[in-house]
């Protein structure tokens, strides 16, 4: 197996974890410590605590669906977006973008399946210090797929910083790269 197969492989098991921890976490939130309904809470930690919510929105709850229309039409808005993440993930050469990649898909992918069974996200993840809370509540599905974009971003513009300071100083970009986070055959600088 090429590197490149290897590394898209682990782009699908990344995904694969991803799905599957969302879909557990999900179901012991609701299954096994019984937050049933909007509203019910569970205390972990003095800042991170487990409140259900349902989110019929997007992300940050836009886009609310209400109703039946809008719901089916958000399933296929983020199915399709889903299957360009997985044929970007699919066609990039660069082990740590096929990675974040792979969270996104997974996020994205778990999310879906809710809105499919049940017309809504489960959300239950509070993070919060005292009254203050930085983020609205969110799922495992939600921090992958942040972590993912934050990951693709940050090697963007490192990347692309790093690219351009070569050039500026005189000296001709390499044809071939490897970098210690990517040993897949990438004869590119795109």
């Amino acid at each position: 197996m090429s590197f490149l197969n290897r590394h898209r492989m682990i782009g699908l098991v990344v995904a694969f974890v991803v799905f599957v921890a969302d879909q557990w976490l999900k179901s012991v939130v609701v299954n096994t410590l019984g937050l049933t309904q909007v509203g019910n809470h569970y205390d972990l930690l003095p800042f991170f605590d487990f409140t259900r919510t349902n989110n019929y929105g997007v992300s940050l709850g836009m886009f609310e669906a209400t109703s039946m229309e809008m719901r089916w039409i958000l399933v296929a808005m983020t199915a399709a977006i889903a299957v360009l993440v997985l044929v970007w993930m699919m066609r990039e050469r660069k082990l740590w973008d096929i990675v974040a990649l792979g969270m996104v898909l997974g996020g994205a992918i778990g999310n879906i399946r809710d809105r499919f069974l049940y017309g809504y996200v489960i959300d239950f993840a509070d993070l919060h210090f005292g009254d203050f809370r930085p983020f609205l509540i969110f799922n495992v599905a939600d921090a992958a797929i942040t972590v993912g974009v934050v990951i693709i971003l940050a090697r963007a513009l490192f990347m692309r910083e790093k690219r351009s300071d070569e050039q500026e100083g005189g000296r001709a970009a390499p044809t071939a790269t490897t970098t210690a986070d990517d040993t897949s055959e990438d004869l590119t600088n795109a």
